[in-house]
């Protein structure tokens, strides 16, 4: 297998080199092309056609959102992963990016030119990675789901007024890779009274989770929140742990924040927020594992199913990485295996059934 194209769009030259030369510096990757901005990528990409594209998000002439949309007009389906700064407009942007389409983000540690770049040089090389892996993956993830109706999946008992103890008081969620679109799936087919409130765990950097939340609560019935430390939990309210801490959900209906040190690499962890729920809410709780690399979840997943809640993974064939519902999954205390599109509509039975 020969080495991974990337094509690097960015618009000063110093950070084009300084990209330019992390790729170059793999063995199993090379840069292939660059471009100055989206108009200069749309001129280059029928001369060279890379296996993944490295996007600025603030760029003269066409930025780019403007170039993503313009490849999906297209049809140009090359993985695309974009690189933002923390600073002014960039979290918003990055989320309008990820909507419409990018696989995948990195925050540039500094600013528009971050001479610290190599800070997360090797999230970059993984992400890469991950973004080819899917890349040449894509027409298997089709042959499964073309003309099929992907159906719920009972992975436990059948009977789903069985499956817990009593009514429904909260929900957790938990999701990497790939998770702001699935999480925009499933929390905007919530309903604006579903009756309990609900827990998410996305991995994002610091300086994103309030654009993400406010991108999700602008599209959703339900009232969605970047969650504060000692913040009151009220029912029909979803909870995005923020950026850079740990979240928990406490007896004393509060949620705490906290900075303790990473956990499977990450802070906040999904296990944090799963196992301080089960705690709290015992029998009383409905999980749902999304897409993402690694096994955060999973330990949780199997705390919620001995205190007798009820644990959803998602299915292989909707994951951008099925990495986190795999692990969950292979636990054997999931109840239930699901597609995107269908896990809200389970957690609003679930929620309702008794």
């Amino acid at each position: 297998m020969g080495k991974i194209k990337v094509l690097v769009v960015e618009d000063s030259a110093l950070m084009r080199k300084i990209i330019s030369d992390m790729i170059n510096e793999q063995a199993d990757m090379e840069v292939i092309d660059i471009a100055r901005n989206g108009e200069d990528l749309l001129e280059k990409l029928p001369k060279n056609v890379p296996d993944v594209i490295t996007l600025d998000v603030e760029m003269p002439k066409m930025d780019g959102i403007t170039a993503l949309k313009e490849l999906k007009k297209l049809n140009i389906n090359i993985p695309v992963i974009v690189l933002s700064s923390i600073t002014n407009k960039g979290p918003q942007l990055t989320m309008d990016c990820l909507a419409a389409g990018a696989f995948d983000f990195l925050p540039k540690p500094s600013g528009a030119i971050s001479l610290d770049i190599n800070k997360v040089k090797n999230d970059l090389i993984q992400k890469i990675k991950l973004a080819y892996e899917k890349k040449i993956s894509i027409n298997q993830y089709k042959a499964i789901t073309k003309n099929v109706q992907t159906e719920r999946k009972v992975v436990g008992n059948k009977n789903i007024k069985k499956l817990g103890t009593g009514k429904i008081e909260a929900v957790v969620i938990g999701a990497s890779t790939g998770g702001p679109k699935a999480l925009y799936a499933v929390i905007t087919a919530l309903p604006e009274r579903l009756g309990v409130p609900v827990f998410v765990v996305q991995h994002m950097p610091v300086g994103f989770t309030k654009a993400f939340a406010e991108r999700l609560n602008l599209n959703s019935k339900i009232k969605v929140v970047e969650a504060a430390d000692e913040m009151n939990i009220e029912n029909n309210t979803v909870y995005i742990a923020p950026g850079g801490f740990h979240m928990e959900v406490g007896s004393d209906n509060k949620i705490h924040l906290n900075s303790d040190p990473t956990l499977w690499g990450v802070r906040p962890a999904v296990d944090k927020l799963f196992v301080s729920a089960s705690n709290t809410y015992g029998s009383k709780i409905i999980s749902a594992v999304l897409t993402g690399m690694g096994r955060d979840g999973a330990q949780g997943t199997i705390e919620i199913k001995k205190n007798g809640g009820i644990t959803i993974s998602e299915d292989k064939s909707t994951c951008t990485i099925y990495g986190m519902p795999k692990a969950a999954y292979e636990t054997g205390m999931v109840d239930m295996v699901l597609p995107i599109d269908n896990i809200a509509k389970e957690i609003i039975k679930v929620v309702s059934a008794i």
